[in-house]
């Protein structure tokens, strides 16, 4: 009898011990959002144009060294190339971000430097 309960003991405990390995399991996996950007070359055609509506003027030709990251308050500088071959530094901020559109303010430097020779 001593036998059979010490084996009946040990199932038992046996059955709690695995019961609490599994209960005691745990994982969590963090899964970062993608971060949310705008190409530069998207932003360099959204300057153009918004800058030829608010002047009036023919579409300038702008360039942006990188992607605008989704990031209220995070900037670039562009820079506008005009026919002549004199430049103008246009600064982005990142105003708001709505879903998956970036809102951003620019801002025109007030000279612009000379073209090459």
């Amino acid at each position: 009898m001593i036998t059979a309960r010490l084996s009946a003991a040990t199932s038992i405990l046996s059955a709690v011990a695995a019961s609490a390995l599994l209960v005691g399991c745990s994982a969590s996996v963090t899964v970062d959002k993608p971060t949310l950007k705008m190409s530069a070359d998207k932003l360099a055609t959204m300057l153009a144009d918004k800058l030829a509506a608010t002047t009036g003027q023919p579409k300038p030709h702008i360039t942006c060294p990188e992607d605008l990251v989704g990031k209220v308050g995070t900037t670039t500088r562009c820079k506008l190339t005009a026919d002549d071959g004199s430049t103008l530094g246009v600064t982005v901020t990142v105003s708001s971000v709505d879903g998956d559109q970036i809102n951003f303010d620019f801002e025109a430097d007030d000279t612009a430097s000379p073209a090459p020779n």
